[in-house]
């Protein structure tokens, strides 16, 4: 789906996934689940493009409904995968520590797995190579991301930054829509490791220049990122 120049998003708002498209390839930030490959390819075709157009992968973090198909484009096209080094190894194996089980709601906890499922969640496909990158690199790849660090929902949780976009896409740092509970609007992902880590690294988007914050999970969010991030701390509180 086309949501503005240059600024794709494949499926829904439950697990999202999103390309920044260039005249010199593709960047997709985030990789959703195993089954969004599917959805990529169909994609990339109505672009006119394919899977060998896409440059690189990004990951807002490490976590399985982040990672989905990145290892089979790096395996099966040679696309790099970019990770912030605190979440390589998260991104390589699942390792993390544990997390307090969120408040939930039966309908959309079973939707959530129930749509994980469908999309091939279970065996998680880790990546088996990564490309470490670090607060402020600006990655070669289309849309020349940036990294901003934003730990707290993981120890390597980032944003990305591209101005040709128009966008910031903020993973888990923040959501629009709680996959276990169904609220809407802005506020806390759950499932975060430090949660008043995350709420202090919403200061980290304080001046971006973006008309969108695109989160994981969730509906696009068109809107300046201060405001953004103030209405999660309320939200929060």
């Amino acid at each position: 789906m086309k949501l503005a120049p240059h600024l794709h998003r494949i499926g829904n708002d439950i697990v999202a996934v999103y390309l920044i498209v260039t005249d010199d390839g593709v960047t997709v930030v985030d990789a959703g689940l195993p089954g969004h490959y599917g959805d990529l390819v169909r994609e990339l075709k109505t672009l006119g493009l394919t899977p060998g157009d896409v440059k690189g992968v990004v990951l807002t973090h490490g976590d399985s409904d982040h990672i989905g198909f990145a290892e089979r484009l790096r395996r099966d096209h040679g696309v790099p995968v970019y990770v912030h080094e605190a979440d390589a190894v998260r991104a390589r194996t699942g390792e993390k520590g544990k997390v307090e089980m969120p408040p939930m709601k039966l309908g959309p906890t079973l939707g959530f797995f129930g749509y994980a499922l469908r999309k091939r969640a279970m065996p998680t496909k880790y990546v088996s190579e990564v490309v470490e990158v670090h607060d402020g690199d600006v990655l070669d790849l289309p849309g020349s991301p940036v990294i901003i660090g934003m730990p707290g929902h993981s120890a390597g949780s980032i944003a990305v930054y591209s101005e040709l976009a128009d966008a910031v896409f903020v993973g888990d740092a923040l959501t629009t829509r709680h996959v276990l509970t169904g609220r809407t609007g802005l506020q806390p992902a759950p499932f975060t490791d430090e949660p008043a880590e995350a709420l202090e690294s919403l200061e980290r988007l304080a001046g971006v220049k973006a008309s969108w914050v695109l989160p994981g999970h969730g509906t696009p969010w068109q809107g300046s990122p201060d405001d953004v991030a103030a209405e999660v701390r309320r939200a929060a509180a």
